[in-house]
């Protein structure tokens, strides 16, 4: 309910662009910040451990993304995918970006790629039958577990 009826963010804010320099990184879900990238929990997240891999630049269109900016943000998310999989241990993963609001960007401002860590079994009734996803790790503890390997 807080993502559905929660308040909209201010105009000109990013999420982004924001948190990573916000003092509580844990508070923030930001695992991770690197000069051309960053790492954080999806405060909504599909499952547990559900990362958004972000360029630091503030571009909606892969075109605006320079080389290297491109390669480092590819650099990120190959890391963050195996931290992942070495820490979680998914029996898969979803990788992908939403290019536009149409195309399901919540945030359409800022390219972030989405890692969804998948296991056998990981739906249930609850999303068909109530509109609501369980999930059984709380934020704070998915963020203990996994930043510190960011570092």
């Amino acid at each position: 309910m807080t993502y559905v009826a929660g308040d909209a963010p201010p105009p000109g804010s990013c999420i982004f662009c924001d948190r990573p320099k916000a003092s509580d990184a844990r508070e923030n879900l930001v695992v991770h910040t690197a000069a051309d990238t960053v790492v954080m929990l999806n405060r909504f997240p599909y499952n547990p451990g559900h990362l958004l891999v972000a360029p630091r630049s503030h571009v909606a269109d892969l075109g605006a993304l320079g080389a290297s900016d491109f390669a480092a943000l590819m650099e990120r998310l190959r890391d963050a995918a195996a931290i992942l999989k070495r820490e979680l241990r998914p029996d898969a993963m979803n990788v992908g970006l939403n290019l536009g609001r149409v195309a399901g960007a919540g945030i359409d401002a800022h390219l972030h790629w989405h890692i969804v860590p998948r296991w056998d079994g990981d739906t249930n009734f609850m999303p068909v039958t109530a509109a609501t996803k369980v999930i059984p790790q709380h934020l704070h503890e998915t963020w203990d577990k996994l930043a510190p390997h960011f570092r």
